[in-house]
């Protein structure tokens, strides 16, 4: 008889329920969030089962990996989706979330996620350390910056060795702020060492695809954006569309139509937020920056002297992204597609 399970994970136990054909429930219970067990039960308690669903959450990529290389028809679905019916019950515990799971995967009221490989995600958490370090370093600096402001002192040099070296320059004489800036220099320091380690690794993972060297031959696209958008995308076939990547990256406006109001609002700034700012980075080089032209530049160069260089930026950012994914898709390098975004 066909089994159909929820799974309601936490990070030292998960929630099951079994349920049958019908939606009586065979079995209620909990297990340890280990691949591994969860298997051993679902062999035991629900050995024909159609269909185990869980909710988007930090470990459900692991998860929905590792049970899929143990054979578990396991599926992923969207947490705001299923909040959605779940919240119709009037207690919220784990063993009423795990028998709603359950029963949308037997009714099919769902809409799974495509869960990306682990090596985009791998990719991901490379670029989000690296952000995470240059604003760290951002931060300090600016801090640095407004001490030496309240003792009337003002650091000429604004990157690298030179900036620390002005810095200890100007608070050579100042007994009491030499002593609150030393620390922050250091961190600051530390902060621009590893920041150049990761940088260097992006480039190498960047050099080492193929996909990536392709992206890189879009004027404006440069490390840090190929490998943002490879792993944001992942698998290009997952969109029968290039153009519904803008809206996958929310890079696409809101639409609100009701009666006799119909109005487009700003972007929706959906999806991967280091990724949509990367394009709008490279979006800026390539109008403001790079030399030559291309079909994807004088469209933007137009639609600037129309309606201003902001909007002209965000829908050059756009178009960026649907071309980039039409080269991914094509296997061709910039050029051939920029026309037809």
């Amino acid at each position: 008889m066909s089994k159909y399970v929820g799974l309601d994970v936490s990070m030292e136990e998960t929630s099951v329920c079994v349920l049958d054909a019908g939606g009586s429930i065979v079995w209620e219970g909990k297990v340890e969030s280990e691949p591994a067990a969860i298997e051993k039960m679902l062999r035991r308690r629900a050995p024909h089962a159609v269909k185990v669903g869980l909710e988007t959450g930090p470990t459900s990529t692991w998860l929905w990996h590792e049970l899929r290389r143990l054979d578990v028809p396991v599926v992923c679905i969207d947490a705001r989706h299923a909040q959605a019916a779940l919240s119709m019950r009037v207690n919220k515990t784990d063993r009423n979330d795990a028998a709603g799971l359950a029963q949308l995967m037997r009714m099919g009221w769902y809409r799974e996620v495509q869960v990306k490989q682990l090596a985009a995600h791998g990719d991901g958490a490379l670029l989000a350390s690296r952000a995470l370090l240059v604003r760290q370093r951002c931060e300090i600096e600016n801090q640095i910056r407004g001490l030496l402001k309240n003792f009337g002192l003002r650091s000429r040099a604004t990157t690298g060795r030179a900036f620390e070296q002005n810095v200890q320059a100007l608070t050579r004489h100042h007994g009491l702020l030499k002593d609150v800036v030393t620390p922050l220099l250091a961190v600051w320091l530390a902060l621009r060492q590893q920041t150049a380690v990761l940088t260097y690794k992006v480039k190498i993972r960047t050099m080492s695809s193929a996909a990536c060297r392709r992206l890189l031959t879009m004027p404006g696209v440069g490390p840090m954006t190929a490998l943002a958008f490879s792993a944001a995308i992942d698998d290009p076939a997952r969109f029968r569309s290039s153009s519904s990547v803008g809206a996958y990256l929310g890079l696409t406006p809101r639409r609100y139509a009701s009666g006799e109001v119909d109005r487009m609002g700003r972007i929706s700034r959906c999806g991967d937020a280091l990724t949509r700012s990367y394009l709008f980075e490279a979006a800026n080089v390539m109008l403001s920056r790079s030399r030559g032209t291309n079909p994807l530049k004088s469209w933007a160069a137009k639609l600037a002297k129309r309606a201003g260089f902001k909007k002209a930026r965000v829908a050059l950012a756009r178009k960026m992204a649907v071309t980039l994914h039409r080269m991914w898709v094509d296997g061709t390098d910039f050029g051939a597609n920029a026309a037809n975004a």
